[in-house]
């Protein structure tokens, strides 16, 4: 594996911990959601930490920021599909307190990251 600055990130390694919570509670799920709901969840959680790999990689600010909305854009998707599947009650609110305790730190985290890399409107 390449020794990457990435890795060393707060955030990317907290994305790591959801990934291995996400698939761990998508387990769960009846295995008529396997290629629908599963799925989705778990591409979005890959999503959350490719993008931030792979805005951590890039020189421009510009790009790095569009990168970690678009992690920050699968952080939300997947939050959504995790309140569908409440609604069709495969999963609880609280059911997995450190699998939650992830996507709100790794949002909080995104959020500063981009909010650090906004460009200065001149005033």
């Amino acid at each position: 594996m390449l020794n990457l600055s990435h890795k060393k990130l707060d955030v990317y390694q907290i994305s790591l911990k959801l990934i291995k919570e996400v698939y761990a509670a998508t387990r769960m799920f009846p295995k008529e959601e396997q290629n629908v709901l599963i799925s989705q969840i778990r591409r979005a959680a890959v999503s959350v930490c490719s993008n931030l790999a792979e805005g951590a990689s890039r020189i421009s600010k510009t790009e790095k920021k569009r990168f970690y909305e678009i992690s920050r854009s699968s952080l939300v998707e997947m939050n959504t599909q995790f309140e569908i599947a409440i609604v069709l009650e495969y999963y609880q609110n609280g059911q997995m307190q450190e699998l939650e305790q992830y996507l709100e730190s790794t949002f909080r985290m995104l959020s500063k990251m981009i909010e650090n890399l906004r460009q200065p409107t001149g005033h």
